[in-house]
């Protein structure tokens, strides 16, 4: 029987021992296309399953991200909604993963970040990723880096950050993020940098950058991400190695959480 809360359905559990909770909100600041690529070529590393949906209905402003019709030889053949799911997967190590798919909500994010967080509770997470990249003054000459956000500042400075104080427009991983603090998981949000003349183009070292960060603060590090192909139309990369998750050591910075 489906697991039901206000705003999500848990349709399955399967057997996960602390997985990670990887995301990247489509609909915000994500420079180069470098979150959404990362996390597409996450997606085809591993094969996975939706355990869970969210009610797009309540969520979602359907004006502003409306449904795609399928018309044949005039008949309305079938319409597409935008979906948020949770899909899981393990590697061939059978390291577990969550991956959250969707767009960045347009209602309730207070209720929706408690609901990301109570799910992840209710599945055992260890650690929640997020990815994305931002617009910087950064040649393309030079090795990007990240800087990230986190629930303690140990965490963040693991990968790197932006000093001084900032104020700006927040997107629903903020929520997230700080929810998490609030019920004591570890959460980290990686940023890619991505020359500003370049923000609108697909930047696949974007890309590179998060999944390598991604295998440096929630991954074994005999097994990195490398990106072996992009097409420029789309930004896809593809992974010449499959993806290895492992539990980080007791003597993590990651443990600490």
């Amino acid at each position: 029987m489906d697991d039901r809360s206000a705003l999500y359905v848990v349709h399955s559990r399967p057997a996960l021992e602390e997985p990670v909770l990887v995301m990247a909100p489509e609909g915000w600041i994500d420079a180069g296309l470098g979150g959404a690529t990362a996390l597409a070529t996450l997606l085809e590393s591993l094969d996975t399953e939706v355990v869970a949906t969210f009610d797009a209905d309540e969520l979602l402003d359907h004006r502003a991200r409306r449904p795609t019709a399928r018309i044949v030889d005039g008949v309305y053949d079938d319409l597409i909604w935008p979906e948020i799911e949770v899909r899981a997967g393990h590697d061939v190590d059978g390291h577990d993963v969550l991956v959250l798919v969707g767009p960045e909500p347009d209602h309730q994010w207070r209720a929706y970040a408690e609901a990301v967080g109570e799910m992840a509770e209710s599945f055992g997470v260890r650690m929640l990723v997020g990815l994305g990249a931002f617009p910087a003054p950064v040649p393309h000459t030079r090795s990007g880096s990240l800087a990230a956000t986190a629930t303690s500042a140990e965490l963040a400075q693991s990968v790197g950050v932006v000093d001084g104080t900032l104020e700006v427009p927040a997107g629903v991983l903020v929520a997230v993020e700080r929810r998490f603090a609030e019920i004591g998981i570890p959460a980290v949000g990686l940023w890619a940098r991505v020359p500003h003349y370049a923000a609108a183009l697909a930047y696949p070292e974007a890309s590179v950058l998060l999944l390598d960060g991604l295998a440096k603060v929630a991954v074994s590090s005999s097994s990195r991400w490398r990106v072996a192909s992009a097409a420029s139309s789309r930004a896809s990369v593809s992974t010449t190695t499959p993806a290895t998750l492992a539990r980080p050591s007791s003597s993590s910075t990651l443990a600490s959480g």
